[in-house]
C-alpha cells in the first residue's frame, strides 16, 4: 500500500520584527493546511535573519564601533528558545531544564509560538532559525509535530565564511534523526543546513541514520546548489527539500541598510574633485571630461590580440575557443548574464588560435574576480537602489532517484509555497535496490565513521 504524503516548503523572506515574521508563518502556515500538506519547511534563518551583505565593522586585527551596534541589533533579533550555549538535547525537548523563578517556560516563548501554529494548522514544520543562548548565536533549525510540540532542534556545525564572525559552532551530536509518522507513513528526516550540504561526512552521517527526509534550508542560489540538492537525493534515496529566502535590498533590517546608504554617501563625497582656484597668471582652461569604455562592457568580444615574442611567457591550451571547462550552453556570452559575459571575455581576452585548432594563453588577468560572486547568489547587473536583487530564491523539492519534483523557485519573493502533493515514501525503498551508501553500498568492514556525541544507528 504507497505511503503518500504531502511536502511543501515555503520560499519566505525575513520581516521587520520577529513578530512580524512569526505572523507570517503563522498565515503560511495556515494556507498550507488549506492545500492539505503534511510538513512544510521554511528557510535558514528564516526567524532572526540573515544579515546579507553586513560585515559587521570587522576587518583582521580590528572591529568597529557601529559593527558592534549592528551586531547588538542582530543580536536582540535572534530568538530564545530556552536551551543552553552548549545544547542540553532531549533534556531540552522533554523540557527538563530547570524553569526561572515565577515562570512557566525558559526562554522568549518562540517555542511555544512555533508549537501552537503547528498543533492549529495539523502542520509538521520545519523552521530554520537564529538562536540566542546566553552571549551567543547558533543558526539553527527546529523540528515541530503538531502532536508532540518540538522533536528535535540542531545547530549548525560549520558557519560559512563571514559567518564564522557571528554565529558558534554547534554539537555534531544534533545532527541526530527524528521519527515521526504522519498519516500512518514513518518518517525519519534530519536537516544539513546551508554549506553543511558540502561536507561528504556530515551527509553521510544522516544517510546512516536510515533517513527517508532529507531537509536543506539555505541561503545560497549559486547555480552548483540545486545540482548538489539531486545528487544529495541520489546518494541518500530519500526525498530532499531545500527552501531559499529571495531577498532585495529593501527586505534587508533597516540597521543594515542605513549603514550601507551612509557609507556610500560618505564614499561619493570622498569622490568629488575640489575646484582649482582662478589666477591671473593662466588662462582659464577648457575643461573636458572624457569617459573610457572598455570593450567588455559594450556587448562586443575583444580582438584577437596580437601574437606575441617568443620569449614572453605563455602557455599552450587545447583545445577550446573560449574558455575551458565549458558546457555547450556556456558557448554563446550573449545569452548569459551579465556578470558570466563578463569572466568569459576575460578568459577569451587572453587566448589567441595558432596552428592544430590550440590556442595559446597570453600573459595578463585571466582569473574570475572572486568580487563578484556573493554569498547566495551571482552578482547581478547593478539595480536601482532597494529593488537590488541580493538572493533569487531557488527553492526545490528533489524525489529518492534524483528527478525533480518541483522548482527551482526563482525570483519569488512573496512567501510563494512549492507543494508535491502526494509523493509515495515507498520510493525510498525501491531506490535502495541498487544503491544504500551506507548500506549494501558502503562496504563497511573497510571504512567506517565515527562522530563525537552522535549514534549514527538508525533511530527506532
Amino acid at each position: 500500500m504507497p505511503k503518500r504524503l504531502t511536502v511543501a516548503v515555503s520560499q519566505s523572506y525575513t520581516l521587520p520584527s520577529t513578530s512580524a515574521t512569526l505572523s507570517a508563518l503563522a498565515s503560511t502556515t495556515q494556507e498550507a493546511a488549506r492545500q492539505e500538506v503534511d510538513l512544510l519547511l521554511f528557510p535558514e534563518a528564516y526567524l532572526g535573519g540573515y544579515p546579507r551583505t553586513c560585515n559587521f565593522g570587522a576587518a583582521v586585527g580590528s572591529r568597529s564601533g557601529e559593527g558592534r551596534e549592528q551586531f547588538l541589533h542582530y543580536f536582540q533579533s535572534a530568538v530564545d528558545l530556552g536551551d543552553t550555549p552548549r545544547g542540553a538535547g532531549d533534556d531540552w525537548v522533554k523540557r527538563k531544564l530547570e524553569l526561572p523563578k515565577g515562570q512557566n517556560h525558559r526562554g522568549g516563548g518562540t517555542r511555544e509560538e512555533l508549537e501552537k501554529v503547528a498543533t492549529e494548522t495539523g502542520v509538521f514544520l520545519v523552521v530554520g532559525l537564529v538562536e540566542r543562548a546566553a552571549g551567543s548565536l547558533y543558526c539553527a533549525a527546529v523540528y515541530v509535530c503538531p502532536r508532540e510540540g518540538c522533536v528535535g532542534k540542531r545547530r549548525k556545525v560549520m558557519p560559512t565564511g563571514s559567518e564564522r564572525l557571528i554565529w558558534a559552532q554547534g554539537s555534531p551530536s544534533t545532527l541526530k534523526a527524528v521519527t515521526t509518522t504522519i498519516k500512518g507513513v514513518k518518517l525519519t528526516l534530519a536537516a544539513a543546513i546551508c554549506w553543511e550540504n558540502y561536507m561528504p561526512l556530515l551527509r553521510y552521517s544522516l544517510y546512516s541514520q536510515n533517513i527517508n527526509l532529507y531537509l536543506a534550508p539555505t541561503a545560497d542560489s549559486r547555480d552548483t546548489w540545486f545540482p548538489l540538492m539531486r545528487t544529495i537525493a541520489c546518494e541518500s534515496r530519500a526525498f530532499v527539500l531545500s527552501a531559499n529566502q529571495c531577498v532585495r535590498r529593501k527586505h534587508l533590517p533597516s540597521w543594515i541598510r542605513d549603514s550601507a546608504s551612509e557609507k556610500a554617501e560618505s564614499s561619493a563625497a570622498s569622490n568629488v574633485t575640489p575646484k582649482l582656484e582662478k589666477t591671473s597668471a593662466t588662462p582659464k582652461a577648457q575643461e573636458t571630461h572624457q569617459v573610457k569604455i572598455s570593450s567588455l562592457d559594450q556587448g562586443t568580444l575583444p580582438k584577437t590580440p596580437e601574437p606575441i615574442p617568443a620569449d614572453k611567457p605563455h602557455g599552450v591550451v587545447s583545445p577550446s575557443p573560449l574558455h575551458i571547462g565549458s558546457t555547450p550552453s556556456d558557448l554563446d556570452s550573449r545569452t548569459a548574464s551579465p556578470v558570466k559575459q563578463r569572466k568569459d571575455r576575460r578568459r577569451s581576452s587572453n587566448l589567441m588560435p595558432i596552428p592544430d585548432n590550440h590556442f595559446l594563453a597570453l600573459p595578463g588577468e585571466s582569473a574570475v574576480d572572486e568580487s563578484e560572486e556573493q554569498h547566495g547568489t551571482e552578482a547581478k547587473a547593478p539595480a536601482d537602489g532597494d529593488d537590488e536583487l541580493l538572493c533569487r530564491g531557488g527553492s526545490c523539492i528533489i524525489g529518492p532517484t534524483g528527478e525533480v519534483l518541483k522548482g527551482p523557485l526563482w525570483d519569488v519573493e512573496d512567501g510563494g509555497l512549492l507543494i508535491a502533493r502526494d509523493i509515495d515514501f515507498e520510493d525510498c525503498e525501491r531506490g535502495r535496490l541498487d544503491l544504500d551508501v551506507a548500506g549494501s553500498y558502503s562496504r563497511n568492514d573497510a571504512f567506517e565513521l565515527k562522530v563525537a556525541g552522535l549514534d549514527l544507528n538508525p533511530p527506532p
